[in-house]
């Protein structure tokens, strides 16, 4: 996939993070960025465990079911976040995926005061992710990093305290070298 001036940068940048991130934790890490409205996974990155997804590098998907997507959704304004549904809706994809607008922007609230998105089986079913958003020194939200895997492996401490932390201080890492390079 081509990679636009914007994001070339971030990307040069993250690509590196994004990896190191897949080998600590053995599961799949990605980085994601919002583009017309649609998140488009800018890398994907294997760790020995990572199980196969429908995930690709280009590959364009919602931003209201993904973890990436609500890291990303967390940190733009109201009015873009409603103009990206307007345009782009909100199918459901599993049971789980959250289809009401005044639901998600309560959820939306908590990713912003928490600095971190779930996603527990909203785009696909078995399957949980953890992220984080890239955020510039203007308090722009430039992407989303994220490690997926199974529910099985994604519980409890490891879902809720330990990928969070870690993926906070990737991120701060990002955000750092992206802002001084």
């Amino acid at each position: 996939m081509a990679r636009s001036g914007r994001y070339f940068g971030l990307y040069d940048i993250a690509r590196e993070e994004v990896t190191e991130l897949a080998e600590e934790t053995g599961e799949l890490a990605n980085l994601l960025v919002e583009q017309h409205g649609k998140g488009v996974y800018f890398h994907c990155a294997h760790g020995v465990d990572a199980v196969k997804t429908d995930s690709y590098i280009g590959q364009r998907v919602y931003l209201h079911n993904t973890g990436l997507g609500n890291a990303i959704l967390a940190h733009l304004p109201r009015e873009r976040i409603e103009e990206i549904l307007d345009r782009h809706g909100m199918p459901a994809t599993t049971e789980n995926t959250i289809t009401d607008l005044e639901e998600l922007f309560s959820h939306l609230e908590r990713v912003r005061e928490e600095g971190v998105a779930f996603d527990d089986e909203a785009r696909v079913k078995g399957l949980r992710c953890v992220a984080v958003p890239i955020v510039n020194n203007n308090d722009t939200v430039e992407g989303a990093i994220g490690v997926s895997g199974p529910t099985s492996r994604f519980q409890d401490e490891r879902f809720r305290e330990e990928l969070p932390a870690k993926l906070k201080s990737v991120a701060n890492v990002i955000e750092l070298n992206t802002t001084y390079t």
